[in-house]
């Protein structure tokens, strides 16, 4: 690859990270004056309608009817369930933790390949694994509210299960149509999965303050949007198993932009479990995956 060739790779893996990592800090501010659901439904209300055109300039491969159930699938689950479990999970757990948390969705996928796929783990992966998961769980033990069923703490982990049922879950479609087409249609879908909540978030809109009309926007262009197209750009020019290493440097992205935007500091807890969750990630990545086993037919 060319020096120019390169350089446009960082800038796009740039992109995507800083995009994604806004989306934590972002969000807990679009929170202070609209609910968590209708906040999913205008974010991605305007992350459709930019897909739309990029749908209808570029006009990719229709998809058949046959993929149309994954497709829904994964727009209600990478999508639609996925943002209510986050917005409603962030009005009470902080955006570094949240970050962390979500950071072993990657690995959470990984095991859903080796019960579902047949992929296997070495030794190591399931070390990996274990690793991961206690960093988790010392992030959840140290919040301020309570652990239990619904708390804030308990969705945001069910959204790393979602995120991580999206990515199993959207490999043979990706493979099929390609990242930015999969991508624009799924959140086409998510976005009319969410659209009961839309006019409730265009009122509270019009009530609302530019901070927020701002946030909204700013979610809906970089994270949903801009920062899919940007990786993949990014898959396309080096790889998927190239970019992964990336993605480490989402929770500390995101750690300095929570700091910046809402003076949000993490606890001591939280870091440690955060270091605890990326190792087990980097060891699994690592050295944790073995050949797959032969699906039967």
């Amino acid at each position: 690859m060319s020096r120019s060739g390169s350089r446009l790779v960082g800038v796009a893996a740039t992109l995507a990270i800083l995009s994604w990592a806004s989306a934590y800090p972002v969000v807990r501010i679009a929170l202070a004056e609209l609910p968590a659901i209708p906040l999913a439904a205008a974010r991605y209300a305007l992350a459709a309608l930019l897909a739309l055109v990029w749908l209808l300039i570029e006009r990719p491969r229709f998809p058949a009817r046959r993929d149309w159930p994954r497709f829904v699938g994964c727009g209600a689950i990478g999508i639609a369930l996925y943002n209510i479990l986050f917005n409603t999970g962030e009005q009470t757990v902080s955006a570094g933790a949240a970050s962390l948390i979500i950071s072993a969705a990657p690995l959470m996928a990984t095991l859903i390949a080796v019960v579902l796929m047949g992929e296997r783990l070495s030794s190591w992966g399931w070390v990996g694994s274990l690793i991961s998961f206690a960093g988790i769980a010392m992030i959840v033990l140290g919040q301020r509210e309570a652990v239990s069923f619904g708390s804030g703490t308990v969705l945001v982990v069910g959204c790393a299960i979602s995120g991580a049922i999206y990515t199993t879950a959207q490999k043979a479609l990706v493979r099929k149509y390609g990242a930015l087409t999969t991508t624009a249609y799924v959140l086409v879908i998510g976005a009319v999965l969410l659209s009961p909540w839309l006019w409730q978030a265009v009122g509270e809109l019009a009530r609302g303050s530019w901070r927020t009309r701002f946030a909204v926007l700013e979610l809906g262009i970089f994270p949903a949007a801009l920062g899919y197209a940007a990786w993949a750009y990014v898959i396309g020019a080096i790889g998927a198993a190239r970019t992964a290493g990336f993605l480490y440097l989402l929770p500390p992205a995101t750690l300095v932009l929570a700091f910046v935007l809402t003076g949000e500091i993490p606890t001591t807890r939280t870091l440690i479990g955060g270091a605890v969750v990326m190792t087990g990630v980097v060891l699994m990545n690592a050295r944790g995956k073995r050949a797959s086993a032969p699906i039967p037919r």
